[in-house]
């Protein structure tokens, strides 16, 4: 208790990963997409589009190592992802202005039910923020819509960089002027946590089961590297004494 009591003292900023851990991208995507292409199964094409986005980020990154090319934003990862998924599933029938109308489903992502009310009341205590790689025009219609209550947008945009980079996690410690300690990152996805756990942040865990979909529910043990595990962002508000 002690432990808890000094680490929630000395925290300032909580930053949120969003996809997956504050919005619920496998219901959201498989909905839209199951309007936008009755023919296909909706399910199965949430997630081979979510399964290109790692792929399609490495590629960036090496090719931002190696000197080639700038800095890619999310929309048009997604668009390019998109484009393979069609083919995959023998889609050959939309326009530019649909498949770009498809691929701001990411921008109408539902918030899970518990994300509005534990964000606003971590909001009355902590400063609280995303740390996303989905860019600012992204995330910001994403929180209009869904009515996420940031006190401010942060993004691999900002920092020309994608998580897991360390550029990202100091990010935020630089932008607050504080100590990594003084930051927790908040994910549903404990690789994202290690690596800012690595930068000396804070870190908590979000359960997140249904995150695929009811049909793959994810293990959400808890691990004694996080500095806290919430069943859900209200439970990390309880955790950390807001009212």
């Amino acid at each position: 208790m002690a432990l808890m009591e000094s680490t929630t003292q000395t925290l300032k900023v909580i930053a949120f990963d969003v996809f997956g851990t504050v919005v619920d991208w496998h219901g959201g995507i498989s909905a839209e997409v199951a309007q936008a292409l009755p023919e296909v199964d909706a399910d199965a094409f949430a997630l081979a589009w979510r399964a290109g986005y790692q792929p399609a980020m490495r590629g960036v990154m090496e090719r931002l190592a190696a000197g080639e090319g700038g800095f890619t934003l999310v929309d048009e990862l997604h668009l390019a992802i998109l484009e393979d998924v069609l083919r995959e599933f023998k889609v050959g029938r939309l326009d530019k202005a649909r498949k770009r109308e498809l691929n701001r489903a990411w921008h109408r992502l539902p918030a899970w039910p518990d994300s509005v009310e534990g964000l606003t009341r971590l909001k009355r205590k902590f400063t609280i923020c995303t740390l996303s790689n989905g860019n600012i025009g992204l995330l910001t219609e994403m929180a209009k819509r869904a009515g996420l209550p940031w006190d401010c947008v942060l993004s691999a945009e900002v920092f020309k960089a994608y998580k897991p980079d360390p550029r990202t996690y100091l990010g935020v410690a630089g932008v607050f002027d504080l100590s990594p300690g003084e930051v927790m990152l908040a994910a549903a996805h404990h690789d994202d946590l290690e690596a800012a756990r690595n930068c000396g942040l804070q870190t908590g865990y979000i359960e997140r089961p249904l995150e695929y979909g009811a049909k793959r529910p994810k293990d959400v043990s808890s691990r004694e590297s996080n500095t806290f595990h919430a069943r859900d962002i209200n439970t990390l508000a309880d955790l950390l004494g807001c009212a």
